[in-house]
């Protein structure tokens, strides 16, 4: 099986967190999900390095990320492929962005995350994200 090393930038500004929608792709049990930005590291990137690209190609936002921004890994397979997904906290001071790939978005408070339809592999981020601001 297929095993894809893949980045997500969880973007939040204002107290909201932003949720892209996917388009239609090759797998129904993926489109049209939501999903946080990011996408396949390319050899010799470091997990920064190749989220700052994907968040630049994906919505033109312009992001540095440090190895201190690590929130979380989620290890999860697909029917057709597993990921392992490295997800980085980018708190941003301008919520500006150009939709270059995704159908639609959302910008969510931690405690409305789940009012969208997510990605089986995010939704452990959801998860968390959620249970964090609970507990503070």
């Amino acid at each position: 099986m297929k095993h894809l090393e893949v980045v997500a930038g969880i973007i939040e500004f204002g107290g909201k967190i932003l949720c892209l929608q996917k388009n239609a792709g090759k797998y129904d049990y993926i489109s049209y999900k939501f999903e946080f930005p990011g996408g396949k590291v390319e050899p010799g990137e470091s997990h920064c390095q190749a989220l700052m690209r994907e968040l630049n190609e994906e919505i033109a936002m312009d992001i540095k990320i440090r190895e201190q921004d690590f929130y979380m890994t989620v290890h999860h397979s697909y029917p057709d492929f597993e990921i392992a997904l490295y997800s980085f906290l980018c708190r941003v001071n301008d919520g500006t962005f150009t939709l270059k790939e995704h159908k639609s978005f959302v910008w969510l408070k931690n405690m409305d995350l789940l009012r969208v339809d997510w990605t089986a592999a995010d939704l452990p981020i959801v998860k968390k994200l959620m249970d964090d601001i609970a507990e503070s």
